[in-house]
């Protein structure tokens, strides 16, 4: 009985994780930064300042569950984004920038997927070359430089501009929207579910009549889009896009925020609402380490840190699971 109830208790604890570590976050920000930290715009900076890496996290969070990784998603904003205002510059249609990022994400990143599924490639190999790949590529064309958006650029802009009743900007709409579409995607659709089964055990599911290798790179392809997405949202905030600066360390970031939110790096299992939590802890962690007066020059050591409490933590819980 002792024995049912640790392992019940160690279970609890595995699935909710991400959920008790944010509310004890808030907790201790409320504690020791309360009056700054619960101010409307403080608040409001958090979500905004995160949804770009939100949406990322939202696709990063598939492919992990796969047993996959990708790398490149950095650089692959910083050249979805060049290619989106380049389009609108030249035609001057918002729609048509839209889908030409979407496209160019959806198709890079299956490529990823594809490379890595079919050729046997680990997925760390294949995106850390596309990392290298992507980035020269953007710089290559633009000359090592950025691009700024031109003409009536309203029409551009409006993308991350709108602010719904009035003090809540779009760019977090649209996280909260894709958070709810890819969850219950993973959960209540066919491919949802044959991701799951690859990651747990891809020889299984393979000898069920599944196609493993096109699941790793409906995976890939469907991070691809929400990286093209998230190239649009953060051009259309910022007016501009550079090849040099543009996305770097997001990889990082939405991995963060992913394995924060409890998804296992071994594949299998995961949430996509944790990658919600994960991004928000991440951005909270973040906040509180400015409201602190911590130089940014440790921020990444503390987010390194984190990652590896994070993993050491899944660790501890999947063993006492197993117990």
């Amino acid at each position: 009985m002792e024995k049912l109830k640790k392992k019940n208790w160690g279970k609890l604890l595995q699935e909710n994780s991400a959920l008790l570590s944010l509310i004890l976050l808030l907790l201790l920000a409320t504690i020791f930064k309360g009056e700054v930290f619960l101010n409307y715009k403080n608040i409001i900076n958090i979500f905004l300042n995160n949804a770009i890496i939100g949406v990322i996290a939202l696709g990063m969070t598939l492919v992990i569950i796969t047993g996959g990784i990708d790398l490149s998603v950095g650089s692959q904003i910083a050249l979805s984004g060049l290619i989106a205002v380049s389009v609108f510059n030249a035609t001057g249609s918002a729609f048509i920038a839209v889908v030409a990022a979407i496209l160019f994400g959806i198709l890079t990143s299956a490529m990823c997927g594809a490379i890595s599924a079919y050729c046997n490639v680990p997925p760390f190999i294949v995106t850390l070359a596309t990392m290298r790949i992507f980035r020269s590529l953007a710089q290559y064309f633009f000359t090592g430089g950025g691009i700024q958006v031109r003409g009536d650029v309203d029409k551009y802009l409006i993308i991350s501009d709108i602010k719904v009743f009035g003090v809540i900007p779009i760019i977090i709409i649209y996280w909260l929207i894709l958070t709810v579409i890819v969850a219950v995607f993973s959960k209540k659709t066919a491919v949802g579910r044959h991701i799951f089964a690859v990651g747990s055990n891809e020889k299984a599911t393979m000898l069920s009549g599944i196609n493993t290798k096109h699941v790793k790179v409906a995976a890939y392809a469907i991070l691809g889009g929400l990286v093209g997405v998230a190239a649009v949202m953060e051009s259309a905030r910022l007016g501009s896009m550079n090849s040099a600066s543009s996305g770097i360390n997001y990889e990082m970031d939405a991995i963060a925020s992913v394995v924060i939110g409890g998804t296992s790096m071994a594949g299998g299992s995961g949430k996509v609402m944790g990658a919600f939590i994960g991004t928000l802890t991440l951005g909270i962690i973040n906040n509180m380490l400015n409201l602190l007066g911590v130089t940014p020059f440790l921020i990444s050591a503390a987010k390194g840190l984190i990652i590896l409490l994070a993993v050491l933590l899944q660790t501890r819980l999947q063993k006492l699971d197993r117990d």
